[in-house]
């Protein structure tokens, strides 16, 4: 078993492997959200083919193809000829992020007496949490800027594009906002007969406050030990799990100004929400060597420390490849995850490409006024 040694941390014992191990414990709670509702899912071709954490940060996983044909007609004169499977090609690659945070004094100046563990864990575990958030939101993005025939009609399938509808519906809500049939319509145009594998949708607090005044969003209660029953604080819409965050894209819609007969349209907002559904991403944590270290420089400031933390992880979309066509090191960047030529939809690689049924990725999205 390997040996740590312990460092010194503003007068405290820091032990790397203790304070990870501490910093998973702490809730993660939008992506286990997720997690809770089966939209990632592990993957033990893609945990095997990074198991090395100093090795490749890139790899191509088969997918096994469905069996098909044309049943034949067995009448005792027609030869049965069989079919061939094919096997589709996925790259998947690895995101690594890294990041510090330097504190004078830290401990005491910053915990005010809290505990040092639990404090920064909190807090570590919570940043991590966002940046997740951010890498699936960029992933997304990339997405769904993909080109080409094939490629876009899991784009265009996919979308539910209602920014630009008029008028209201028969309960006076505008067509342009989310309202009783959006969530079914979108994920039915995604996925046809197979839309019930959609379980979660992640929205921002505009479009959930629109779906609350119609009365669409329900919230889980439970009753506490003095028999009170309390919202839980994760909704339901439709019977898919709803999770509330501003980090969701919003885009800005300049006014137009009237121009001669035609009358000036008022600046809005288009919000994206997304629906996932059972295994929509493949989520893997690889790690680092050093996923936390401390440094101690007595000298600068008087004396400070630096906690450095690293990650490494794949979130890879089902049935949608990662292309490395403009990759400049061995972790995509952010502008790199949201290009769309980064991304195609998973195919055989021969010369006559056979891609995936689109219809067969849990991914929707919504864009809306509200």
């Amino acid at each position: 078993m390997a040996e740590y040694t312990q460092t010194k941390f503003d007068s405290k014992s820091f032990n790397p492997v203790a304070f990870g191990a501490y910093v998973d414990r702490i809730p993660a709670t939008k992506r286990n959200e997720l997690v809770k509702s089966r939209a990632l899912q592990g993957n033990p071709q893609i945990r095997a083919a990074f198991s090395a954490q100093t090795g490749t940060a890139f790899a191509t996983i088969p997918m096994k193809g469905r069996i098909g044909g044309t049943p034949l007609n067995y009448d005792g004169q027609t030869d049965i000829t069989a079919q061939k499977t094919t096997t589709f090609e996925r790259g998947v690659v690895v995101v690594g992020r890294a990041q510090s945070w330097t504190e004078l004094d830290f401990a005491s100046d910053i915990t005010g007496g809290v505990d040092f563990m639990d404090n920064v864990a909190q807090q570590v575990a919570e940043y991590w949490d966002g940046v997740d958030q951010a890498t699936l939101l960029s992933i997304l993005k990339g997405v769904f800027a993909m080109t080409g025939a094939k490629n876009l009609e899991f784009v265009n399938g996919h979308t539910l594009d209602i920014t630009e509808e008029t008028g209201t519906d028969n309960d006076g809500n505008p067509k342009a906002n989310c309202g009783p049939a959006t969530l079914n319509t979108a994920i039915q145009k995604a996925s046809g007969d197979a839309k019930s594998r959609f379980t979660i949708a992640i929205m921002h607090s505009a479009v959930a406050t629109n779906l609350e005044n119609l009365r669409l969003l329900a919230y889980l209660k439970y009753t506490d030990a003095n028999g009170v029953q309390r919202d839980l604080g994760i909704a339901t819409w439709n019977g898919r799990a709803v999770l509330i965050d501003d980090s969701m894209p919003v885009e800005h819609v300049d006014e137009v100004p009237a121009a001669g007969e035609t009358p000036a349209v008022p600046a809005y907002d288009k919000y994206t929400t997304y629906v996932f559904g059972d295994g929509a991403f493949d989520y893997e944590n690889i790690g680092a060597k050093v996923p936390y270290e401390m440094s101690r420089d007595p000298k600068t400031n008087g004396g400070q420390d630096t906690l450095y933390s690293r990650q490494r992880k794949v979130f890879a979309p089902f049935g949608i490849s990662w292309t490395r066509k403009s990759q400049a090191s061995l972790s995509p960047t952010t502008a790199e995850l949201e290009n769309g030529g980064n991304w195609e939809l998973v195919h055989n690689g021969s010369a006559s490409k056979e891609y995936i049924d689109h219809k067969a990725i849990p991914i929707a999205r919504i864009v809306s006024r509200g």
